[in-house]
């Protein structure tokens, strides 16, 4: 069987209130374009419907898969879905969808050429944030702050859930990830510039979800620990 273009990977704990409503926007984008697809919902660590409504769409929809994993995290599932997927490009996607699913094109060729990784970014230029609170994003650009002088100097926003690698850079970094929680993004692409990929920023239009499960001044403190975590694995040479 061909590999499809584009993989949409969706991360999903407790996500029974969103999911349906999701999976019917992407699909109703993705049966609008040209190329082929596939969709990966993994599922890890529910307590809620996620996995049956979701075994539900794929029911419905055989581009869709699920993967069921027990261990939790947010960076295990994305982990688990990148290394399943086939595609030749393979977008990580909120299930939230506070980036609208049409964006996504912008995220490919041919509007994006010659870079490895494409990230969605709430900060780089001509970004727009709707009804963000002020402290949610004072705290937000701290955690940003933090990420940039002990990491990744020169990304602006490494945490949005809007990130498309190509086969060749997900098949290489993802094996290597060893933070399998919410702050797995800044370990995935300080891999990504050790390894020699290039990354994007692109600006995006974020809507703000009263349903958000981060609680940046919790993450922040674990974001520290993780950022000792890379630091350690990169002297043990780790990253390769």
């Amino acid at each position: 069987m061909t590999n499809p273009f584009l993989s949409i990977i969706i991360p999903a704990r407790n996500e029974e209130s969103r999911l349906p409503e999701t999976l019917e926007k992407i699909d109703r984008f993705l049966k609008a374009q040209s190329y082929t697809y596939e969709v990966l919902v993994v599922e890890n660590g529910s307590s809620d419907r996620t996995l049956e409504l979701a075994q539900k769409a794929a029911k419905a929809l055989p581009y869709i898969k699920v993967l069921h994993e027990e261990g939790r995290g947010k960076g295990l599932a994305v982990r688990i879905g990148m290394l399943a997927a086939r595609g030749a490009y393979r977008f990580i996607c909120d299930a939230d969808l506070s980036m609208p699913i049409s964006e996504v094109n912008r995220f490919l060729p041919p509007q994006v050429e010659n870079a490895d990784i494409i990230i969605g970014s709430r900060e780089a230029p001509g970004a727009i944030r709707y009804n963000e609170p002020a402290f949610r994003h004072l705290t937000g650009r701290a955690f940003n702050n933090v990420v940039r002088w002990f990491a990744l100097p020169g990304l602006q926003d490494t945490q949005c859930g809007f990130k498309c690698f190509s086969a060749k850079a997900a098949e290489t970094i993802f094996p290597l990830q060893t933070i399998t929680g919410w702050s797995f993004d800044v370990e995935v692409l300080y891999i990504a510039r050790r390894r020699g990929f290039s990354i994007v920023e692109i600006p995006i239009p974020w809507y703000y979800n009263t349903g958000s499960k981060v609680n940046v001044l919790r993450d922040l403190r674990q974001v520290m620990r993780d950022l000792w975590t890379i630091s350690r694995n990169a002297r043990r040479g780790l990253y390769g």
